[in-house]
């Protein structure tokens, strides 16, 4: 059971899905969400999307983007581009409505062969543990909820039920229901700052990047942030003061005259109009662990970090990315219940870094006292003149965590030239342009993106192999796919330079979990050490 039908709740019960696990969505809202709320995608996160086949729709409706620009007053004093090039898979960011990434995530939760039901205008009420006779106190074999649905007003009356699941998965947000009735409290640190958070719809030419004012002319004293978003939506956020009344600062008659005046400043003229208004302030919260008996937590109902650098939904996905495959291998016997005590250690590692640097962020952005307000007055002002300060602004916008400190590494053994993929790494893209050979037969026709094979089983990358049809067998009656990477399919080099190979001719093994994470490396195409590695680590019973 899935507490929570927002994009992390609809995306992990896609997931679920096309792993063939069953499950079911419990959400109190009557559909998807209204107002833009979370609006950038990351790479990582369209490639989880990918996994459901939800990245099409994603892609095709979005704006994606690569940098942005900050301005000190009216005068640029930044111009960043994240990392990108043209043989990747995916944008770097890519700006779209919240609702869109629910519709399409449940969409491809209905669409697969196992298929979620979600469960509209239902609440939870109760959440408790249900032991065995005769099972000690700390052993739960199942979870029992309490559920109201409300009468659809045409004479259906409300229901209450009480429903049993194998495992809860709380994904219902900031105010979590199943974290309150468990008795757990998010803790960390809640900034004082307030952002007012308005959609309009303008029509515009101006590029897609992400734009930052501070101090602007139009509303002096405040920063704003822009992002345009499909159907010519822009999303604007403006910091409001210290001693300004919430409640009043989102009324229109406060909010539509500072729109007025931003987009006069920077020349967007077209009529407008108002579509939704909300007000946000920055928090860097977490629970101390994700995991109490058979309840998960996931999305804001484990953690709550800044928008700044948008890792609020893009750690969300990541925490469903993480969950799924290894609640669907303990679901279906292919691996011990000890798998899922990974879970928590990562995504809480996750969230520390997410935390860490959304707070920084958080502090240029909105100065949570004098001291931060004079340093970022200065380095805004040194900004202007000298180049080497600028870097400074920089939001440092999401990226993939490494889990350096994960119970599933596996050993690394021989010599590697980098670290980039090294066990706990988030295995590196490369684009190969021969035929995709696994260990069955050819498949996908040339050219082909390594992280297109992530999402399913494991994975065993095996370079340069001059006969591993034993090795890919017994790889294969233990559930992990081989596929040869040679330099007939890797002409660019891409694959062996990332992966740590010390020339082209090099041979090794890189073993890569279902949610294209790096377990063990070795070189050598052996398959008894990759065995050993997923036995000691949990993956194999």
């Amino acid at each position: 059971m899935i507490a929570g039908g927002g994009p992390v709740g609809l995306t992990l019960a896609a997931l679920l899905a096309h792993y063939g696990v069953e499950s079911r969505v419990i959400e109190a809202d009557g559909g998807y969400c209204t107002g833009s709320r979370a609006i950038c995608v990351s790479r990582r996160s369209q490639e989880i999307l990918g996994w459901v086949g939800a990245d099409r729709a994603l892609v095709d409706k979005g704006l994606s983007w690569v940098g942005g620009r900050s301005f000190y007053k009216d005068t640029e004093v930044l111009h960043f581009e994240m990392p990108s090039e043209a043989t990747q898979r995916f944008a770097p960011m890519v700006n779209i409505q919240q609702y869109f990434i629910e519709e399409y995530a449940h969409k491809a939760a209905m669409a697969a062969a196992t298929r979620a039901a979600v469960e509209w205008g239902s609440r939870l009420t109760a959440v408790r543990a249900v032991r065995p006779e005769g099972a000690a106190r700390g052993s739960p074999d199942a979870v029992e909820v309490d559920v109201v649905t409300a009468g659809d007003g045409a004479g259906q009356a409300a229901t209450a039920r009480t429903l049993t699941a194998d495992w809860l998965v709380a994904c219902d947000g900031g105010r979590s229901t199943v974290r309150e009735h468990l008795g757990l409290q998010l803790k960390g640190t809640q900034y004082d700052g307030k952002y007012v958070i308005v959609d309009i719809r303008q029509k515009t030419q101006r590029a897609v990047e992400r734009l930052a004012w501070f101090d602007p002319p139009s509303n002096p004293g405040s920063t704003i942030l822009m992002h345009r978003q499909p159907d010519d939506v822009w999303r604007i956020d403006y910091q409001i003061r210290d001693d300004e009344d919430p409640v009043e600062a989102v009324k229109p008659d406060n909010v539509l005259p500072r729109v007025q005046s931003h987009l006069a400043m920077i020349g967007e003229l077209e009529p407008w109009e108002p579509l939704w208004i909300s007000i946000y302030n920055a928090k860097c919260l977490t629970l101390e662990r994700y995991r109490e008996g058979r309840v998960f937590f996931a999305g804001d109902a484990a953690h709550l970090v800044p928008i700044f650098g948008v890792r609020g939904l893009n750690s969300g996905l990541d925490d469903a990315g993480n969950l799924a495959w290894k609640l669907a291998r303990v679901i279906q016997g292919k691996s011990p219940e000890r798998l899922l005590d990974s879970y928590s250690p990562e995504r809480r590692h996750a969230a520390e870094e997410n935390m860490a640097f959304g707070a920084k962020s958080t502090e240029f952005m909105a100065p949570p006292d004098f001291a931060f307000r004079l340093m970022r007055e200065a380095t805004l002002k040194l900004a202007l003149s000298d180049s080497k300060v600028r870097s400074l602004i920089n939001p440092r916008q999401s990226t993939p965590i490494s889990y350096t400190r994960s119970p599933l590494n596996g050993s690394e053994q021989g010599e590697w030239t980098h670290a980039m993929a090294a066990p706990g790494a988030p295995a590196p893209e490369a684009l190969l342009n021969g035929p995709q050979i696994t260990c069955d037969a050819p498949g996908q026709p040339a050219p082909w993106h390594l992280t297109s094979r992530w999402g399913k089983e494991l994975v065993a990358l095996a370079f340069n192999p001059i006969d591993a049809s034993n090795t890919a067998s017994a790889l294969a009656a233990h559930g992990v796919e081989t596929i040869s990477i040679t330099p007939f399919n890797d002409t660019s080099g891409q694959a062996w330079q990332r992966y740590g190979l010390p020339h082209a001719q090099a041979q090794g093994l890189v073993l890569v979990r279902p949610d294209g994470y790096v377990m063990g490396r070795w070189r050598a195409l052996d398959a008894p050490p990759v065995l050993d590695a997923l036995r000691a680590t949990g993956l194999t019973l």
